[in-house]
């Protein structure tokens, strides 16, 4: 048996059942040459009616590109791609370009082509076309696949390992095809490494006969190509989808924000970005809220952070939608208020520019402004930055700006009427001092003193935890700690109050994203309640949502899925922005559960009946009744909302056989919630070294459902492991206490077990 691997942006996928006649041969793939004895030549040797290798590596080399692809956390895949057409088409496999993934296309002399569309695609065949703007590139002639002989001079060019445009060269080891998956592939005697796939396999004649694909892991020279015939059919028949609908990742959403004067604004989990200079004069961009015009008298914040202090960034109001707007902002090092009347330096007006102590070099730093009938006060970090006597711009609207060459980060926008932090009473105050002393200084038990701190206003002593942080350095990993669990327990909390209520009653959308917020406190559960409840706004204005039934879900998915991009995902499956409800609705990509919970609040807040989460074992989907008397119907999610039958599905999870029928049943929102906290909890403990990371997860996980005896038992072993006697004593008690039906040889491992950590 021989393995062959994908090359999957960042990891590889394994195929393994190759045939074992793949075996055959492997002396003369090993040695690079032709088969024929001693007296062999070498591949360099130009064959009857061909080219020299260097002949085809200038002609490859003008018409191959380096595709690079981002993911979530940046460079998520690298590749190669030629063009096919000189109007603009480039081949490619599917697998390089990913799944809604920004892209960048690079000739060989390093000019970058913009990619306008996704031109086709095919996921079984691996294989896609992107259509780029610019004209006349130079295509590679098409060969036909079904003419090639065994032993036949084959020439590649790819780009492996990020060492650009590199030619290798080889035979055809095999005249015969191999079925991977289904898929005929070409047996080929090429050396195939990351960076390869997607590049063009040439005949001595100079014509595309294959498309690299595929490696073998036994043997660095022995890979597949997808056969050029394939790739025609692409051509002929394209499903094209321009690169506005095939993007969502870091899209900065155009129902919350307009950009105005240039510069790449995006926006990623909760936090908008601005990159390169804007349009504007001083690289001036805007990035305007779609809200509401504001009063006279309003005030707007957000928090910001610069990549070097010599830029500028920060709030813009008072706008008309042009060139005439305020701005508040650091700009190398200080803080500034300037009034901007027009297009150019002659027109703006420095209203205030001076250094405050509160500010924060390199960190986040949050900005707010107040705007009177005739005085502007600005903050920075709660401290009164500066004041100005200035009527010379009001209403308007509000958002962000930039300057310069600067990339900034922004999150927490908002706008109201009054947005100054609640100050804490002097007796809360006082309360939180003595408890953090008691706690640093003498000792006091950790969850004695985090129950005083959160047993009421626990946002404001979660503030004053954070002052008192910055103020005593010394001990600043100690009360990270303490501000990180209050955090978390208040979170807790809060999920418990939400899921005690009865089922129809609980908030599934609060709950999934004070999940996220369990692992990320800068999250805002309002922001992402408000961008469901506008996706929900435009479902409800159907007409065939209005008419119910399997129309409505059909018309659902088309809006979910096809118009808005929702997709599972498969190059970053394992990475948790999966597991976290709100970068799955700023993605548009997630898991089968947490694209569900989506889903189903869609359906909820657009008044789609009847639909609900059905918990199959492996893949969460979505169930519904076509009518009253009719079977019900699973929508896969994660399919890009394709429905399926019950059978159907019992047939794509035999893995999981015996089919339970019990899973068929509505999920509670509290099953729901649990197993997105048993998937992050999963992914903690796939990783080594993350005893610490799994903790929490099994804390709330115990806290939603205490009488979890597998849940329990996971918790004791790992307090023990990080040397918290104390707390696996406590959980192993409480197996013994329970233990309820447990066989007597595990009772008596239970109690060696405590008997042993009481020594």
């Amino acid at each position: 048996m021989r393995e062959a691997t994908f090359f999957m942006g960042s990891r590889a996928l394994a195929i393994v059942g190759v045939m074992a006649w793949l075996a055959s041969g492997q002396e003369e793939v090993r040695k690079g040459i032709v088969a024929g004895g001693e007296e062999a030549k070498p591949m360099v040797e130009v064959a009857k009616g061909g080219r020299s290798v260097e002949d085809l590596a200038r002609m490859m080399k003008r018409s191959l590109v380096k595709i690079t692809q981002t993911g979530r956390t940046g460079v998520d895949g690298l590749g190669t791609g030629f063009v096919v057409s000189g109007d603009g088409l480039i081949a490619t496999n599917l697998h390089v370009i990913g799944e809604a993934r920004p892209l960048t296309v690079e000739l060989e002399d390093g000019t970058e082509l913009e990619v306008e569309a996704v031109h086709a695609t095919d996921a079984k065949l691996d294989l896609a076309l992107l259509k780029v703007r610019e004209k006349g590139l130079k295509a590679l002639k098409m060969g036909d696949s079904e003419l090639m002989e065994q032993g036949e001079r084959l020439v590649a060019m790819g780009n492996p390992e990020g060492l650009e445009f590199s030619v290798v060269e080889g035979v055809v080891s095999a005249i015969r095809e191999v079925e991977i998956e289904g898929v005929p592939m070409l047996q080929v005697a090429l050396p195939i490494e990351r960076g390869n796939s997607g590049g063009p396999v040439l005949n001595g004649r100079g014509e595309v006969v294959g498309v690299l694909t595929l490696k073998s892991l036994r043997t660095d020279n022995l890979g597949f190509a997808m056969p050029v015939n394939a790739l025609k059919g692409l051509i002929e028949k394209p499903n094209p989808v321009p690169m506005e609908r095939w993007l969502t990742i870091g899209v900065l959403d155009k129902r919350q924000w307009e950009v105005k004067m240039g510069s790449r604004w995006s926006q990623r989990a909760g936090v908008v970005r601005a990159e390169t200079a804007g349009d504007g004069f001083g690289g001036r961009s805007l990035c305007l809220a779609k809200t509401e015009a504001l009063e006279d008298e309003f005030e707007a914040m957000v928090s910001v952070r610069l990549d070097e202090e010599s830029g500028a960034a920060g709030l813009a109001f008072c706008s008309d939608g042009g060139e005439r707007h305020y701005g508040f902002y650091p700009s190398a090092g200080k803080l500034r208020l300037t009034r901007f009347d027009g297009a150019d330096v002659y027109s703006w007006t420095i209203l205030k520019d001076e250094p405050v102590a509160a500010y924060r070099a390199g960190d986040w730093n949050t900005l707010r402004v107040r705007v009177e009938e005739d005085v502007i006060r600005c903050w920075v970090n709660g401290v009164l930055a500066m004041e100005a006597e200035d009527t010379g711009l009001r209403g308007g609207r509000v958002g962000l700006c930039k300057f310069r060459d600067t990339v900034a980060e922004f999150r927490g926008f908002k706008t109201g009427r009054d947005l100054a932090p609640p100050a804490a009473s002097v007796a809360l105050t006082e309360k939180v001092q003595t408890t953090l002393g008691a706690y640093l200084e003498k000792g006091m038990d950790a969850d004695e003193a985090l129950e005083r701190l959160i047993e009421d206003e626990a946002s404001a002593a979660r503030r004053l935890v954070v002052e008192r942080r910055r103020e005593l350095e010394r001990q600043a990993a100690a009360l990270k700690e303490v501000e990180k669990e209050m955090h978390r327990r208040a979170v807790t909390r809060e999920m418990m109050r939400e899921l005690a209520k009865e089922d129809e009653a609980t908030d599934l959308l609060r709950c999934a994203l004070l999940l996220a917020r369990h692992d990320n406190p800068e999250l805002e559960v309002a922001v992402y309640v408000q961008a469901v409840q506008r996706l929900a706004a435009e479902v409800r204005a159907l007409p065939e949502v209005a008419a119910g039934g399997e129309s409505a879900i059909r018309r659902m998915n088309q809006f979910l899925f096809v118009e808005n991009g929702f997709h599972g995902s498969r190059n970053d499956y394992q990475s948790l922005s999966n597991s976290y409800v709100n970068e799955v609705i700023e993605d548009r990509e997630g898991l089968p559960i947490t694209l569900s919970v989506v889903y189903l609040e869609l359906a909820r807040m657009a008044g789609v009946k009847g639909v609900f989460g059905v918990p199959l074992p492996g893949k969460f989907m979505v169930g519904f009744h076509p009518s009253p008397d009719e079977e019900m119907k699973l929508v896969d999610v994660f399919e890009r909302g394709r429905l399926t039958s019950i059978e159907e599905a019992e047939g794509e999870l035999n893995d999981f056989r015996p089919f339970d029928p019990e899973v068929l049943r509505p999920a509670t929102k509290r099953e729901i919630v649990l197993r997105m906290i048993k998937n992050l909890l999963a992914s903690a403990l796939d990783e080594e070294g993350r005893v610490q990371g799994a903790m929490p997860y099994l804390n709330l996980v115990l806290a939603l459902n205490p009488e979890s005896p597998p849940e329990r038992f996971a918790r004791a072993r790992l307090r023990q492991t990080a040397g918290d006697k104390p707390g696996a004593t406590e959980d192993v008690r409480w197996l013994i206490e329970n233990a309820g039906d447990l066989p007597e040889g595990v009772l008596g491992q239970l109690e060696r077990w405590l008997e042993s950590m009481e020594e």
